[in-house]
Formats: structure tokens, C-alpha cells, sequence
């Protein structure tokens, strides 16, 4: 029973504070995966720089700061137009998918989430993206209603007194 009860509440603080399954990633991981990409840089194959690229695009749309986020969106654009293999252009719709997530740009993530789920149907990360993506854009739309009707509820007690005010 207690069990439950700690579910509950779990669920209700998620609710609230839109507790989600994607990692987050701090500013240290994306220090040292922009010192990667700046070494690779210096001479390695074209292959290696491209792995060193696509962990520092991973660091920055996982980072808590929106300016990194922005700056992995950029990055994962750019690189998608230049994806030579399926696995590169998927791995690149995901990340990008968390980005726009992470931004708050809900339907796009999910358009992108899509595009990723049409290339590998079984992808679980993709499947808890697109899972966590539609329980947000709900999650907004509860509270987007609770406003709404809060507000109409302010506004009918207002006239209410304001016409019990004139008799």
C-alpha cells in the first residue's frame, strides 16, 4: 500500500515538475567534449571528428542551458544535410528531436520523432521520446485548461458581484 501511495505521489511531482526519462547533461561533459572536437580537429580521420561532433551535439541538447541546446539544434541541422549513412541521419532526426524537445518546440520534436520511428519502427529511445512528447504536449494542455477555467471562473465571480453590488 505504501508503495502506491509513493507512485502517486511520484507521478503527481512529475506532473508538476515535468519529470521525464531524457538525461540531462552539465556544463563539464560539454567542456570536455568541446576540448575533444578542438583535438580532432588537429589532424584526425574525418570519421573520428565526426564521432567527436556528434557527442558534443549529444552534450549540448541534453544541457541544461538553453543557449547549448540552441547551439546542438544548429549543429545536428547542419550535419543532417551531410548524413552519408541511414544510421547517421537517424541518429541525427533523435538528437534533434531531444533538442527541439528540450526547447520546448513540442511538435516539431515530434515530427522529428516520427521521421525516426518511420526509419527504425523498434527504436525504444525513439518510442520513450515520442512517449514522453505526448505526455508533455497533455501535460500542457491540462494545465492550459485549468488556466482557461480559472480565469472564466474569476471572471463569473466578478460579475456576480459586481451585479449583486448594483441591486
Amino acid at each position: 500500500m505504501e508503495a502506491k501511495i509513493g507512485k502517486f505521489f511520484d507521478s503527481v511531482g512529475n506532473f508538476f515538475t515535468g519529470g521525464d526519462q531524457i538525461p540531462w547533461c552539465d556544463g563539464d561533459i560539454v567542456a570536455g567534449c568541446e576540448r575533444e572536437v578542438a583535438e580532432a580537429e588537429k589532424g584526425s580521420s574525418d570519421e573520428f571528428k565526426g564521432g567527436c561532433i556528434l557527442r558534443l551535439s549529444w552534450a549540448l541538447v541534453h544541457s541544461k542551458r538553453p543557449e547549448d541546446v540552441q547551439r546542438g539544434i544548429a549543429m545536428l541541422e547542419a550535419s543532417l544535410a551531410g548524413a552519408s549513412s541511414p544510421l547517421q541521419v537517424r541518429e541525427n532526426l533523435y538528437l534533434l528531436a531531444v533538442g527541439y524537445y528540450r526547447s520546448g518546440d513540442y511538435s516539431r520534436s515530434r515530427q522529428l520523432v516520427e521521421r525516426c520511428l518511420e526509419m527504425a519502427p523498434d527504436s525504444r529511445q525513439a518510442l520513450t521520446l515520442k512517449k514522453t512528447i505526448e505526455d508533455r504536449i497533455t501535460k500542457d494542455g491540462v494545465i492550459g485548461i485549468g488556466i482557461a477555467v480559472t480565469a472564466a471562473g474569476l471572471l463569473a465571480g466578478g460579475i456576480a458581484a459586481a451585479l449583486s453590488r448594483k441591486k
